[in-house]
Order: C-alpha cells, then structure tokens, then sequence
C-alpha cells in the first residue's frame, strides 16, 4: 500500500495568522487557545480566509473478535444495531451533526453483519471481524493495508462531495480492549493505567480486561510494531486512513474520544506529518484516552465527561474551531476601529 504524501503545515500562513493577532482590538492571548489554534487552522489550511464551512463526520464500524473474552457489557449484535441506528438518524451522533450542520457517512469496515445499500453507508468490509488477538495477531498484514485504504478511498469520495473539516468516530463492541491495547503498545504504559469501563464494566469485569489486553501484549509482543494487525480493528485502521487522507489534502481532522485516539496514534505511526493536522475534539473519561493525547501532544478543546463515542466530542468542537478563525478574519484591528493599543497609539 502506497501511502498518500502529507505536506508540512504553511509556516508563511502561520506568520501571517500570528501577526494580524497581533494587531486585533484585544490585549496579546486574551482569547486563550483561539488564537494558537486560529494560528495552526491557518498553516492546515495554507490561508487565513479558511472555514469549516462544509463538514463530515465519518464513523465507522468494526466488530471484534476479543468480545469472545467477555470484555464488554453489550453482545456484538449491538455493533449492526447501532449502525442501523446511524442510518436512520437517531443516535447521538446524529442529532449532534444535525445541530452544527454537518453530514454523517457511516463505513462498515468489519461488522460481523450485512447491510442493504443505503446512501449513507460505504460497503468496504475487510472481514466479518477480527480474530481474537488474545490467541495471535488480530488480522493480517493484508488486511491491514486494506483497512487503511479503504479510509483513504473514504476521505477522497468526501472531498469530491466538497470537505472543509471531517470528524473522525466509531462504533463497535470490543472496540476500547483493542484502543486501550494499542494505546499501550504505542505509549509504553502497563495496560492497567490505559483500560477503564468501556461501556460500563464493574470492578470484576474491568480487571478481567486489563488481563485480557496484557495477554494480548505478551501474545502479539512486540505490539509496538505492526501495531494495526497485532491488537487493532478493522474500523480503526480505516479512521487511520481517513485521517491520512484528510491530511495530504490539508484537511484539518477532529479526533473524537479513545477508540479515534487509538486511531490517530496508528496515523501517526504510519505517517508522522498526520500529527499537526491532527485537533482534540474533547477528553474523554477513558483514562486511556489522556495518555493517547499526552502522546500527541494534543490539548482538548472540550472535557464534558463524556465517553460515548462516534464522534460526538469531535462533532461538539466544531463550533470552536469556526469560533477560532472567524474571530482572526472578522475582529476589528486597532487602526481600523480607532482603538489606542497597548503604548496608546
């Protein structure tokens, strides 16, 4: 698999964003983290006239085969439930797109189910699933590439249809063993300071599942490399290639809670430049999720105590984002409103 080329952020823009800062009626930093990201929107974006006007959130699905360990409190039917859900409209995910104006394509990726066509829905499933990778790798190497690619193929089919920024979700049962397992793999942290509740756990059954993603790290050792195929999903390879995709065409990508996370540390890995196009949506509660972003060096824009999932924290953000750059465009500067600056002139 051929990996798309990635290309530096615009430091001409970034100069430019930080300089008209500068001069907006406003004393230096008074709007926080809006301005250090309205400055790195415009080295995404190569301009300074850059908004989010079109929005994607894309969220896709994979079922997993370590939910045969018991790992969660749902069965793997929930995954097909849920997409259906999404297409008909009525999950969180939804109703969040609707409210910032932005469309939902759902990819099935791995679901352990089949689907009708639908005008939402990309078809590209690698497999019914992954194997269980407590017993050896959880795909192939094949099988990697092509979950990758199919995210690739994703992303270039949405910015035919005109993108300006893409969420990045998911959904499917199993799915935050796999993250927290990558998150461990990637990080170097002991898999029982990334594993939390999931989709709600008790005590009992979460120390079952920092047993299981530690069995899967000695099965798979070492998972730091080939993490993907060791210990990952298909739907996390794809939201891998999506946020590959966006970022060689200067797309700026939301993370959304730890499986998008997972996700992006995959990106990264295959593609280090992934990393500045990269924005955090929100903290999820996952406590895997802060040492994912700790390793991006990425701060959340929100922190609502939220772990849902699917985009929702990524969907939430991108009024923030808007927020930050039409306060660069549209502010007065002090000589256009006849403001005296800090030396009084």
């Amino acid at each position: 698999m051929k990996l798309p080329g990635i290309p530096p952020l615009d430091e001409a823009a970034q100069r430019q964003a930080a300089a008209r800062q500068a001069t907006l009626t406003k004393p230096p930093g008074a709007l926080g983290r809006l301005e250090a990201l309205s400055i790195r929107l415009a080295g995404i974006a190569g301009r300074l006239d850059w908004l989010p006007a079109r929005r994607a959130v894309i969220v896709c699905a994979g079922d997993h085969g370590v939910v045969a360990q018991g790992v969660s409190a749902y069965p793997q039917v929930v995954t097909q439930q849920m997409v259906l859900n999404f297409l008909r409209g009525g999950a969180a995910i939804n109703v969040l797109a609707r409210q910032v104006g932005a469309r939902v394509t759902v990819v099935d990726a791995g679901v352990a189910a089949d689907f009708d066509d639908h005008p939402d829905l990309v078809r590209g499933k690698v497999a019914r699933g992954t194997a269980d990778f407590t017993a050896g790798p959880a795909m192939t190497a094949a099988q990697a590439d092509r979950c990758v690619q199919l995210g690739l193929d994703v992303v270039a089919r949405e910015v035919a249809r005109g993108l300006d920024i893409v969420a990045v979700g998911e959904m499917g049962i199993g799915n935050t063993t796999a993250a927290s397992a990558i998150i461990a793999a990637r990080t170097g942290r002991a898999p029982t300071a990334v594993t939390g509740r999931g989709t709600g756990v008790d005590d009992a059954q979460l120390q079952h599942k920092v047993a299981v993603i530690a069995r899967a790290l000695a099965v798979n050792a070492p998972a730091e490399r080939d993490t993907l195929a060791k210990v990952g999903g298909f739907e996390i390879g794809a939201m891998a290639g999506v946020m590959l995709g966006a970022a060689a065409r200067r797309v700026p990508i939301l993370i959304d809670g730890l499986i998008s996370t997972a996700a992006a540390l995959i990106a990264v890995q295959l593609a280090p430049a992934v990393q500045g196009y990269l924005i955090a949506g929100h903290r999820s509660v996952e406590p895997g999720h802060i040492a994912a972003l700790e390793a991006l060096g990425l701060s959340p824009l929100l922190d609502l105590d939220m772990r849902l999932g699917e985009g929702t924290g990524a969907a939430l953000a991108m009024p923030i984002v808007e927020a930050a750059m039409r306060t660069l465009q549209e502010m007065a500067t002090f000589d256009d409103a006849g403001v005296s600056g800090p030396d009084g002139r």
